[in-house]
């Protein structure tokens, strides 16, 4: 689990109320937080333009894609590392052909597809275009939930925008009525703070953080290229592990 992913939007939050309670405006908190109208002109409008943008499967997988976003793939890195240097000590101690066994353990599927694609003697050229495509696959498909993502923050705005025009023309007809006037026009402003909020605590950083996440999974494939190449070369575990040790947490580098 990656926790900034989580915590992030709790800190948002939780400081946007302080400022408000240091500004003595706790008055407007329940205002803001139980609008269902605002929530439905910027919610429900900007996925709705989202759906003419992208078709239904991208859509919806751009929600299944929040699963990554909360995940924590340093770990998963770690795991390939681990599990690439046991197979390079059984197919140095035994033979290729002995991998196989070792192919239900492995939880990356692209390194359980190369060792298959490794056992059933496939070229290792063959072996590393195919893995480089599925990379490239991978990366052209994610970009397209990044893209999602990003887009709702710059729609969720204007949408708000759009609520609060709506709010505004509600007003002019109460103009009469000018104790009606004050309290109109703050509601109105309520779905341009829901679009600027939605987007800039959800909408852009879930968009950055998969994109950073899109990278992380980019290394884990040149992981497998690396990994598997050393070991139809015979290359003995520990070059391989020095070869690949950059790409974990256990070089020193930290997620972003």
């Amino acid at each position: 689990m990656d926790l900034s992913s989580l915590l992030g939007p709790i800190v948002a939050l939780g400081m946007i109320i302080a400022g408000m309670v240091a500004k003595h405006a706790t008055d407007l908190i329940p205002q803001i937080a139980i609008n269902p109208p605002s929530v439905f002109i910027v919610i429900g409008g900007t996925f709705g333009a989202l759906l003419v943008a992208y078709p239904l499967p991208d859509f919806i997988n751009a929600f299944k894609a929040i699963g990554t976003w909360l995940k924590n793939p340093e770990a998963d890195r770690d795991a390939i590392l681990e599990q690439i240097l046991d197979l390079a000590q059984v197919a140095r101690k035994e033979s290729i052909l002995a991998l196989e066994k070792k192919r239900d353990g492995i939880t990356f599927d692209p390194l359980k597809n190369a060792v298959k694609m490794a056992v059933d003697g496939t070229d290792p050229h063959v072996l590393t275009e195919t893995l480089e495509t599925q990379a490239h696959f991978a990366m052209e498909e994610g970009e397209v939930f990044v893209k999602f993502w990003e887009d709702f923050g710059a729609l969720a705005p204007t949408v708000g925008i759009l609520g609060a025009v709506i709010g505004l023309m509600k007003v002019m007809n109460v103009l009469d009525q000018p104790e009606l006037i004050g309290p109109g026009i703050s509601v109105a402003f309520v779905a341009t703070l829901y679009g600027v909020g939605f987007a800039n605590i959800w909408g852009i950083p879930v968009g950055k953080k998969l994109k950073r996440k899109l990278i992380l999974q980019n290394y884990a494939y040149e992981m497998v290229i690396i990994g598997i190449e050393g070991i139809l070369s015979g290359l003995n575990p520990k070059v391989i592990e020095e070869k690949l040790r950059i790409f974990t947490s256990k070089a020193g580098g930290e997620d972003g």
